[in-house]
């Protein structure tokens, strides 16, 4: 199985729809979104994705009623709240936004990977028997837009350029 896992799209909407069809080209099977999608419009572009997508809140969480609403109507799209869990075949998953509790979570021994996002700094480490992936970030501002893609046979992971670097002017 692949699993696309994103974070930080901060309402950079041809970033997000950049990832989702690449998402589908790479034959993802998940999509997990770990935060910070900020605004209710950006789940149409989410949507996209070909398979089931797991959605959590970030720090920037944007109208909570409204995008709560809105995914209930859609099919394809769960959303956690704040954290959530899930199982994928044998895989027991859980999301959070902060490193630092996604940490604590991978220690825990209770979950095989466990993705996070919030520092837009993509890292992949092996804690105990679990995988941590935080993908960094669909925005671009001080990297490169990208996200990750897990091969759950083999737990090999990708980082997948989508866009250019956003320039912000300090």
């Amino acid at each position: 199985m692949r699993i696309a896992i994103i974070s930080d799209s901060h309402d950079h909407i041809p970033n997000l729809q950049r990832a989702v069809k690449r998402a589908n080209q790479e034959h993802a099977e998940l999509l997990i979104h770990c935060g910070d999608l900020i605004s209710p419009f950006m789940l149409d572009h989410l949507r996209a994705f070909q398979g089931p997508v797991h959605l959590i809140y970030g720090n920037n969480a944007g109208d909570q009623h409204l995008i709560a609403t809105r995914c209930t109507a859609m099919a394809n799209i769960l959303h956690h709240g704040f954290h959530g869990t899930l199982t994928a075949g044998p895989l027991r998953i859980a999301l959070q936004h902060y490193p630092e509790p996604a940490h604590d979570l991978a220690r825990s021994g209770a979950f095989d990977l466990v993705c996070c996002g919030h520092d837009h700094i993509y890292a992949v480490e092996q804690i105990n028997e679990c995988l941590l992936i935080n993908p960094g970030d669909l925005l671009g501002k001080d990297a490169e837009p990208a996200f990750a893609l897990l091969e759950t046979s083999n737990f090999s992971v990708r980082r997948i350029v989508v866009g250019d670097k956003l320039i912000l002017n300090d």
